[in-house]
């Protein structure tokens, strides 16, 4: 097909879309919001990004006014979260009968306040573009990440489906999150997934751009990873426990016995022939679901079980309280000592999951939370550094803890390595767990560190300081995975040491370039 075709290609469909009844526009972009959700793991059907966001880029800027691009991004916004966090409704269904009308408000309301971020994005790119395509590419980039790390933090934050992770198929592609963040990357996915639509003004330079940055990410990524290394930690050997235990069934009490010698049974058992044996055991978030740390015979049961010269590492609720005080649990990681016969260390989850471990305005809304037990947790200090027996230097985190850019490694004393508990069994065989584990490897990458990561149900996985997976389990099934520690870098990556400067810094460009370019965009014929 010639330029001249391709020209006459898009300005037809240009004139198609904004002549369609408003109805039919929000129909459209709904269904490109969730075309966009097939970007991300474990699909990475990236090339889907292309028509989504073009087409949020050209009907963004086409209309008349920013609220009518306000509405218009609100759609598409829906039918992106809607599609993307469908999979948190079905913790619902462990506790169906309490809980399953739930689902449909559930999924409206990701829609609805999610799709709201989307919304605004569209009425910037709007009302700044000034009818310019390209210039409205690189404002739509813009807003979207400026966006996107507000969604981070606001309302106690809900980082899901960061847009750079949707390069995580690609070990060369991610390395860029090292400079720039996930955020930056993201900003620069965003960009060349709307370059297309200044196709229909002509911008054919503009729109190589598609072609042009995932080449770049490529080969920044390839050229650091000629500098990888496979260096571990010598003398330690990790054995990751997966016992794949429903959630319907995790704290039945009747089953709690035979739960808890599984998972002993798992950690114990002899390793592969001709490969050395585990010095430290791990298990995943809650996975001794009582208050272990206060029953001394399954202690006992626990430190007979562990290698002599290191520790099980045990998920567990400990509690806060003390007899006659008002009743305070929290959501824990201990590490049990066979010397010692007893919990040496403990981590208390900080960032607490909303109507999971809590219920926000709990005095008002007439809801309980969906985990087991009356009483809500309670959180702990914060990010830390830990030291434990025969381990270097870790930074503890319990489930989503670890999708937060830049709150997983302590500013004060840096880690050597990062431990994720979590227990992905509320979401069944979803994309869920999928792109927990994505997001947790962006983590590697942003901070040069290493990841080791123990799921219930899985993915359970060990991903080394550039975010290449050296080994992990497959979802739903039972199995342990036995593997060396890998190193962290031997230099802390641009991103940990200036971190959102960067990125910023980025926006600010495409914002700058916009406007310049908006107004070398001429007038188009009537």
């Amino acid at each position: 097909m010639s330029d001249g075709h391709l020209d006459n290609l898009f300005k037809r469909m240009d004139l198609y879309l904004i002549k369609l009844p408003r109805w039919r526009l929000f129909a459209i972009s709904f269904f490109s919001g969730i075309s966009a959700v097939f970007a991300f793991a474990p699909l990475h059907m990236i090339f889907m990004l292309l028509p989504s966001f073009s087409i949020l880029t050209l009907l963004s800027v086409r209309q008349q006014s920013w609220k009518k691009a306000f509405t218009i991004g609100w759609w598409w916004g829906g039918g992106y979260f809607s599609a993307g966090l469908y999979w948190i409704s079905m913790a619902l269904l462990v506790d169906a009968q309490q809980f399953a009308w739930l689902i449909p408000i559930a999924i409206f309301a990701f829609a609805l306040g999610f799709g709201l971020f989307v919304a605004v994005a569209a009425a910037i790119t709007n009302r700044f573009a000034k009818s310019s395509m390209a210039s409205g590419a690189l404002l739509l980039s813009a807003s979207w990440i400026i966006l996107e790390w507000v969604r981070s933090w606001l309302l106690t934050g809900f980082p899901w489906n960061l847009m750079g992770s949707v390069w995580t198929f690609s070990d060369g592609a991610l390395q860029t999150a090292a400079y720039i963040g996930t955020y930056g990357l993201g900003a620069l996915t965003v960009l060349a997934a709307s370059a297309p639509a200044a196709l229909i003004q002509g911008r054919k330079g503009f729109a190589t751009l598609t072609i042009i940055i995932p080449t770049l990410l490529l080969a920044v990524g390839g050229l650091r990873l000629m500098d990888a290394t496979d260096d571990v930690h010598g003398g330690v050997r990790l054995r990751l426990v997966q016992p794949n235990i429903s959630q319907a069934d995790k704290w039945n009490r009747d089953l709690l016995e035979s739960h808890m010698i599984t998972q002993l049974e798992m950690g114990a058992a002899k390793p592969d022939v001709g490969k050395p044996a585990p010095t430290h055991i791990i298990w995943g978030e809650t996975q001794a679901p009582f208050f272990v740390a206060d029953h001394q015979p399954w202690i006992n049961k626990i430190s007979s079980m562990t290698p002599a010269a290191g520790l099980t590492i045990v998920g567990a609720p400990r509690k806060l309280s003390k007899e006659g005080e008002p009743f305070k649990v929290a959501n824990s990681m201990l590490a049990i000592d066979p010397e010692l016969n007893a919990v040496s260390a403990f981590y208390d989850k900080f960032h607490l999951v909303p109507f999971g471990e809590y219920v926000p305005l709990a005095d008002i809304l007439p809801i309980e939370k969906i985990t087991k037990g009356t009483g809500e947790f309670t959180p702990g200090p914060g990010v830390t550094t830990m030291n434990l027996k025969g381990l270097p230097p870790l930074s503890p985190l319990i489930c989503y803890e670890i999708i937060f850019p830049l709150g997983v490694a302590s500013p004060d004393v840096r880690p050597e390595w990062l431990l994720n508990l979590t227990n992905d069994a509320w979401y069944g065989k979803t994309q869920g767990p999928h792109q927990h584990f994505a997001l947790s490897r962006m983590r590697s990458v942003e901070e040069g560190l290493p990841l080791v990561r123990v799921a219930n149900t899985g993915i359970s996985g060990v991903v080394d300081a550039y975010g290449r997976i050296v080994a992990k389990t497959p979802l739903g099934v039972r199995a342990t995975l036995d593997s060396d520690l890998p190193k962290a870098l031997s230099h802390r990556t641009i991103y940990s040491m200036f971190g959102n400067a960067l990125p910023l810094g980025l926006t600010i460009l495409m914002i700058i370039f916009s406007q310049v370019l908006g107004k070398m965009q001429k007038p188009e014929k009537k």
